[in-house]
This record gives structure tokens, C-alpha cells and sequence, in this order.
């Protein structure tokens, strides 16, 4: 700790001002009672008074606010993340009551970051343990039933061993996403950037979604024919992901009969923005902030029928930002949702 002292003599004048007003008030009125009024004794006496009372002030209202003041920095001293116990001593009491001040109100502004980490920490921990447990009891349940006998059975033995291994797969893909997500929030994710058509990417991907759209009943198609290809430079397998993940959303809250558009228009020169667009279920404005959370779900209930991780949004978010762009969202209930994203040209395709 600083021991310098900063020191106030405000108090000291003031006070020593008034004691000296008032005690050659007193002199001049004796005097003048007396009839022996001396103006020059009266300004010896006024300084030597005023000079007097001013260090005997000083020197005592120093020690006895310095020894609480100390007393008040060595107990923030304690906590070593303070830069308040790094200040020099002060005794004047303005600007300690600043510092006191800011001191608390940085105080709160941690007190409360603490707590809403501490809310998020068990808000994660309960969401992993309900994402874990429903297929490890499933897996643990068929387990124990062929262990009880069932085994002896070939065909019961083989449909459950094939759920079970399908609720093994579960936990190995939330297990995968939750380590993905680990290293984007890290930063321990390289990209691997390379220039690549994004049409032809967001063509795979609709291919790959193929049945699991019809099964649904909803087309993935593109706003209009797209002749020439638009490159882009990024990591491949890391917006592969992202357009998987938007339009896998799409088509698990999407209305049957119903359409996923995606469009890709030009931002500025070096830019692009890709757009995909649903005529599902939309998503209510209260939930559209805590969107990319992980494991936060717009269905409160609990259902897991649709499946998934609960990570997808927020594995969107953070390889966006590793690409350091932004993802957007705007959506009405009953209408429809569009997340949009931008993407960096790749330079040698400019036009």
C-alpha cells in the first residue's frame, strides 16, 4: 500500500479562520470597552491566532482521520483484485468519499457479474444433465432388459441393441458438439480459409437434407436461378455447418407443405449475406435474445421429440464470430424466421 498522504487543508483553514474571527471579536470589543484599541496589535494578534489554531487543527484532525482512513484501506487491502488499496492514503474528505464511491460501484458491477455467471453455470450444468440423461437411461433401459433375459430372444436382442446404439450415437454427437463449441469459445479452433463457391455449398447441403426435408414435406430451394458461382473466402467445413445447422432448424419447427428459401445478395464489394428464410412456426420476440445460448430451447416444456444437441444455434454464432461476422435473426409467430449471416468475398473473385 501507498503510504504517501494526500492531504486537505480546507477544514484546518476554514476552522482556524472562524476561531479567529471570533476570538478578535472578543479582543476588539474588550478593547474598545477599554478605550485602548491598537490596530497593529490586533493584526499581530489575528495572524499569531490564526497561524496558531491552523497547525494544532492540521496536525490533529490529520492523525485522528489518518488513523481511520488507514484502518478503512487495510480492510480493502484484503481484497487483492482492488485497486482501490494500490491508491495513496488521502484525508481529504472528498475525494475519498470519490473513491469509496467508485470503489463500491466497481465492486457491485463484478458482485453482479458474478451472479449472473453463477446463473449461467447452473443453468449449464442442468441443461448437460438433461441432455445426458435421457440417452443414458434409454441405453442403460435396454441394457438391463436383455441382462434380465432378453438376449435369449435374437430378434428382441438385435432391436434393442440397434436403440441402443442409437442412444450411444446421441450422446456421442451432443458429447462432439459440446467439444466444438469448448474450442470456439477458447479460441483453440483453427479456420482452415480457402475460396469456394457458395452456391454449389449451399447445393450439397440441400442434397444432404434431401429426405430428411421430404419426410417433412418441405422444399429447400434457392430465390432464384443462380448461373454464375460466388466465391467467397472461409473455412469450408466450418459454413457447411452453419448452412446444415440454419436449415435443419428450419425444417424441424417448419409446417408441413411448407418452404425454406435461401437467397445469397451482394452487402458491399468484399461482402455477401445469405439469407435463410422459413414459413414455419416463427419464434415469439421474448425468446429472440437468448437464441444462441447453449441449450436454450424457444419450447419451455422440456420435449426433446425433435432431437438435437441444443447447441446448434450457438456453434452458429461462435463460428460466425471466429470468421469475425455478425448473424442476424428476425422472425413473427406463425409467419415465419430468417437468419441471415455475411460472408467475405474471396479476393481473387472479385469482380
Amino acid at each position: 500500500m501507498a503510504i504517501r498522504i494526500r492531504k486537505s487543508y480546507k477544514f484546518a483553514l476554514r476552522s482556524s479562520l472562524l476561531i479567529t474571527t471570533f476570538l478578535v471579536g472578543i479582543l476588539l470589543v474588550y478593547l474598545i470597552f477599554k478605550e485602548q484599541v491598537n490596530w497593529l496589535f490586533i493584526a499581530f494578534f489575528a495572524s499569531a491566532c490564526f497561524v496558531v489554531s491552523f497547525f494544532i487543527l492540521q496536525i490533529r484532525v490529520e492523525r485522528f482521520i489518518y488513523r481511520r482512513v488507514k484502518k478503512i484501506y487495510d480492510d480493502v487491502s484484503l481484497l487483492e483484485s482492488s485497486s482501490f488499496s494500490s491508491k495513496p492514503v488521502t484525508t481529504d474528505m472528498k475525494t475519498l468519499t470519490q473513491e469509496i464511491e467508485k470503489f463500491a460501484e466497481d465492486k457491485k458491477i463484478e458482485i453482479d457479474t458474478l451472479k449472473i455467471r453463477e446463473e449461467y453455470r447452473k443453468d449449464f450444468l442442468g441443461n448437460v444433465s438433461h441432455e445426458l440423461k435421457t440417452p443414458l437411461f434409454t441405453v442403460q433401459g435396454y441394457i438391463l432388459t436383455l441382462l434380465d433375459g432378453a438376449m435369449n430372444d435374437k430378434k428382441i436382442r438385435e432391436k434393442y441393441l440397434a436403440r441402443a446404439n442409437k442412444g450411444v450415437e446421441r450422446l456421442i454427437y451432443i458429447v462432439k458438439d459440446l467439444d466444438l463449441i469448448t474450442k470456439l469459445e477458447v479460441g483453440g479452433l483453427k479456420l482452415e480459409r480457402e475460396d469456394f463457391d457458395i452456391i454449389e455449398l449451399i447445393q450439397n447441403v440441400f442434397d444432404l437434407l434431401e429426405m430428411k426435408s421430404k419426410k417433412k414435406e418441405i422444399s429447400l430451394t434457392f430465390d432464384m436461378e443462380y448461373i454464375d458461382p460466388i466465391y467467397i473466402n472461409a473455412d469450408r467445413e466450418k459454413i457447411q455447418q452453419v448452412v446444415t445447422n440454419l436449415l435443419v432448424n428450419s425444417i424441424k419447427y417448419g409446417h408441413p407443405n411448407g418452404t425454406t428459401e435461401v437467397s445469397v445478395e451482394n452487402l458491399i464489394k468484399n461482402k455477401v449475406i445469405i439469407r435463410v428464410t422459413d414459413n414455419g412456426e416463427g419464434i415469439p420476440k421474448e425468446h429472440i435474445p437468448r437464441l444462441f445460448e447453449r441449450f436454450y430451447r424457444v419450447d419451455q416444456s422440456g420435449s426433446r421429440a425433435e432431437g438435437g444437441s441444443g447447441l446448434g444455434l450457438s456453434i452458429v454464432k461462435h463460428i460466425m464470430e471466429a470468421h469475425d461476422e455478425k448473424i442476424y435473426v428476425e422472425s413473427e409467430e406463425d409467419v415465419g424466421s430468417e437468419f441471415s449471416f455475411t460472408l467475405e468475398k474471396s479476393e481473387n473473385k472479385l469482380p
